[in-house]
């Protein structure tokens, strides 16, 4: 049984990390901006586990210094999994790179300091697949890394992500020598949830349930389902292997409009708000016109990213759900959770 923090508890991925290292028989501690939120994150674990759980959570925010000598005090391991994602665009995307970068350095130095041994630490495939341009890879691997400075096709969470990563591996090969790292570089996150506190990304899932939209834009993205985002951040903490390396995790590219389909065969009494078609990209350019979200879905029109796990099911022993199953496992916990509502005069 190993001792393990981790980072940002309150967060999607994190709670079924931590649900995971509990059903290992580790030790968890978590870190989020207040410690006030522990009665409510163990509720809500609680609830989703089936059976009472009771972790300690420490506060750390990843802008300030105060807190992580205390919260990494005493670890084997930490799952950095805290990381700032928009609701939005921010005006300044230094209001996201640096909380992301030096947050990210905040926890190594803490983890050096404290004597863990091995930091798994979440990025995402926006710290691979991006700034490329026309000039991308057919398939998309660990050894690839995106470009931050070409603006045209990058946002500034993916700019955040790269840089933060960046900033990490130059650590841990610098000045944390010593301390192992490795990274976790998930696709679009769906699956259940746990309560209708949502991530960003699950508005894969609320947009077309909701009825929001008439069309989809024509984007497409990997899919991976955060179980089995959880369950290679505990491989990675352990097996030997896994120490210096990046793991991308994701399942085959999809469009959003294949997405669409999903739900809609799966749960038919929302068959009416789903959308049908696809959006033209010239009518999206215009909405854009008076959208900050939705004009950061402009490079994406077309566009086709193709990633391979093969390195996670080679070295981690990752066998993922599908899809499918993240999709639909997805929309029944947002629908069982309140958050959408099937449409007038029809049972879910």
């Amino acid at each position: 049984m190993a001792r393990v923090l981790v980072t940002g508890a309150t967060g999607f991925i994190a709670g079924h990390v931590i649900l995971q290292l509990l059903d290992a028989g580790h030790d968890v501690r978590g870190t989020a901006r207040s410690a006030s939120s522990a009665a409510r994150l163990n509720a809500t674990l609680s609830k989703y586990a089936g059976r009472p759980i009771a972790i300690e959570l420490f506060a750390a925010d990843l802008e300030r210094d105060e807190g992580w000598a205390e919260a990494v005090a005493g670890m084997d391991y930490v799952q950095h999994v805290a990381s700032p994602f928009p609701s939005g665009v921010p005006k300044d995307p230094d209001d996201l790179i640096r909380p992301a970068r030096d947050g990210a350095l905040r926890v190594l130095k803490a983890a050096k300091a404290a004597g863990v041994k091995r930091v798994v630490m979440t990025s995402s495939v926006a710290a691979i697949a991006y700034g490329w341009g026309d000039n991308r890879p057919a398939l998309l691997t660990e050894e690839h890394w995106s470009n931050p400075d070409n603006l045209k096709d990058n946002t500034a969470y993916t700019r955040s992500k790269t840089i933060a990563e960046r900033a990490a591996w130059d650590y841990v090969n610098g000045e944390g020598k010593g301390l192992e790292l490795a990274v976790i570089n998930p696709a679009a996150v769906l699956g259940p949830v746990m309560s209708g506190d949502l991530s960003a990304s699950l508005e894969l899932l609320t947009i077309p349930l909701s009825g929001t939209v008439p069309a989809v834009p024509r984007v497409g993205f990997g899919i991976v389902d955060v179980r089995d985002v959880a369950a290679a951040h505990v491989a990675a903490m352990t097996v030997p292997e896994a120490a210096g390396e990046r793991f991308l995790v994701s399942q085959p590219f999809m469009w959003f409009s294949e997405v669409a389909d999903v739900l809609r065969e799966a749960y038919p009494a929302y068959s009416k708000k789903i959308p049908k078609g696809t959006m033209p990209d010239v009518m999206l350019k215009l909405v854009a016109m008076f959208n900050p979200t939705l004009k950061q879905v402009i490079p994406e029109l077309g566009r086709e990213r193709q990633l391979s796990s093969e390195k996670a099911r080679r070295i981690l022993g990752w066998q993922p759900h599908t899809a499918r199953d993240a999709i639909i496992d997805g929309a029944k916990s947002l629908i069982d959770a309140g958050v959408v509502q099937p449409h007038k005069g029809q049972k879910s």
